[in-house]
């Protein structure tokens, strides 16, 4: 899969920038990338929250975790 590329300059604290690639134990550009991946999941699990209560599952929690097993 090809990705469009975008090159950029940004003004970032350093201790903050610091702190995420000691956490994440990669460099500058990968860190960056997760934080904006954090970003998108965090908006994908906020929609569905939204849908919490509204969509009608067949099968009960325990069923579907067995699927899985």
């Amino acid at each position: 899969m090809q990705h469009d590329i975008q090159k950029i300059t940004a003004n970032l604290p350093a201790d903050l920038l610091k702190k995420a690639m000691e956490i994440t134990g990669l460099g500058i550009t990968e860190t960056l990338r997760e934080g904006l991946k954090a970003i998108e999941r965090r908006s994908a699990y906020q929609q569905m929250a939204g849908l919490r209560g509204k969509v009608k599952v067949a099968q009960t929690w325990e069923e579907l975790k067995a699927d899985r097993e």
